[in-house]
């Protein structure tokens, strides 16, 4: 298929049918707790508001560019987390924004002239997702931190990262609930069940699923034993060869992007400490795509290819925020 400089938005059948609503709380796919973080997107219907007696504490951070801002506060008395975003605007609901809206000249000039303006409430969505109860650790991983960028050789890895690791003892049990179709079975869009190559796809929360354009899916491995690239090795080509192919048709086939259009990676520190990968529509300047975080797949594929122990015995660099637990240990044994 060729490729299309035109935007696609999804219309409203599109989306009933690769998404259905979700119909309680989900672990969220990104968590660096180790438990899941409970993550609700707001639902008048089921729910009611969840934040009418949400009482702000501080803004962790925000984003101009981005359209976000990270709040954290308190429901009942318990720590949560407010996380606002602006929607994209659709190209269906442009004649609506037009016709419907309500404008105020704020100032004209010769030529031009700025409005504000407030269009109806229905086209005024802000997606609303909400941490609750938070931790600690979800209050500093939203709040705006410095970063380092660490430099790690096989033998910092084996010596001072895998030991962090297992210190900690993240747990991915949210993942396993999702493979075993405890949880979020309605999302997946697509399954392969072989136990060594096979994967589950479905949309990461970050994306409202209305248009392509910030498009984002993320594959979930069936194998278990597989932490992070430091991990793989010949024997897992197959399963990232498997991945990356049946994850591009099916983009191709359910949404009309071609693989030219698709960034696909896995990262590195990952989120969480099971193998996933990430699938971005290649216009959208997606968290963590940057090259400091980001692995192409097909790299990966290529450099096993060329030595099947490649990411066992090279240096690999990554980000680290100034409250990471691994920054400190990299500074107690002096590689900082």
């Amino acid at each position: 298929m060729a490729d299309s400089s035109e935007k696609r938005e999804l219309g409203e059948e599109e989306i009933n049918e690769f998404f259905p609503k979700i119909k309680k709380s989900k672990a969220h796919p990104e968590s660096e707790n180790g438990k899941g973080e409970h993550k609700i997107t707001e639902n008048t219907e089921e729910s009611g508001n969840v934040l009418s007696k949400f009482e702000t504490a501080a803004v962790l951070s925000d984003s101009a560019r981005e359209k976000t801002v990270f709040v954290h506060g308190k429901i009942s008395g318990q720590d949560a987390v407010v996380i606002l975003e602006k929607t994209p605007i659709q190209k269906e609901v442009l004649s609506q924004i037009f016709s419907e809206s309500r404008l105020k000249l704020q100032m004209k000039n010769d030529i031009y002239s700025t409005y504000q303006l407030q269009a109806p409430a229905h086209l005024n969505e802000i997606k609303t997702t909400v941490v609750f109860p938070a931790t600690q650790k979800h209050i500093q991983k939203y709040q705006r931190q410095e970063s380092f960028l660490l430099e790690e050789t096989a033998e910092d890895y084996f010596s001072i990262t895998l030991p962090y690791i297992q210190e900690q003892h993240f747990s991915v049990q949210w993942v396993y609930n999702i493979l075993e179709k405890k949880a979020e079975s309605e999302r997946i869009l697509f399954e392969d069940t072989d136990p060594k190559t096979g994967f589950v796809l479905l949309p990461d929360f970050k994306w409202n699923q209305k248009q392509v354009d910030d498009l984002y899916l993320i594959a979930i491995s069936h194998l278990r034993d597989i932490k992070s690239l430091r991990d793989l090795t010949s024997e897992h080509l197959p399963l990232l060869q498997n991945i990356l192919l049946k994850g591009q048709d099916l983009i191709l086939s359910t949404f009309g992007l071609p693989r030219s259009k698709l960034r696909v990676y896995l990262h590195y520190q990952p989120s969480y400490y099971h193998l996933h990968v990430h699938f971005t529509h290649l216009g959208f300047d997606a968290l963590g795509s940057g090259v400091e975080r980001a692995h192409l797949i097909q790299d990966v594929i290529q450099n096993i290819q060329i030595n099947p122990r490649f990411y066992q015995t090279r240096t690999l660099y990554f980000p680290v925020r100034a409250d990471d637990g691994l920054l400190r240990k990299y500074r107690e044994a002096g590689k900082m």
